[in-house]
């Protein structure tokens, strides 16, 4: 059985780029922004990993994590954060707050993809 993956970004094409890399491997889901997310979440669907945006409307990765790292039911699930910004303050504020891993964009997709390995296999 294939490992569930959900990845959280306001970009649809990081989305399709993601999945084309990730979806031979794992049971691959994608949501534009924590919203919608939360919502596919609180359906009863639990990832084995989440690949969160930091920048985004409606709800930042930051408030994406720290509501995911305060739920009883969902703390568990480790989450990578994705930035556009190359930040140590920032990187080592999210990695502080729960995430497992944090990767600047533009991203290499096998560089994604071993990573996630790393976490979840």
């Amino acid at each position: 059985m294939k490992k569930k993956i959900l990845l959280v970004d306001d970009k649809a094409t990081i989305g399709k780029v993601a999945g084309v890399y990730l979806g031979k491997d794992y049971d691959f889901t994608y949501r534009e922004d924590p919203i919608k997310a939360i919502e596919w979440l609180n359906e009863g669907n639990i990832p084995d990993l989440i690949i969160s945006d930091i920048r985004m409307p409606l709800m930042t990765g930051d408030e994406f994590l720290r509501y995911m790292k305060n739920n009883e039911l969902f703390k568990s699930i480790p989450i990578v954060m994705l930035s556009s910004e190359e930040s140590t303050t920032e990187r080592i504020r999210l990695l502080e707050e729960g995430a497992e891993d944090y990767i600047l964009k533009p991203f290499n997709p096998l560089e994604l993809k071993v990573r996630i390995k790393k976490i979840i296999d």
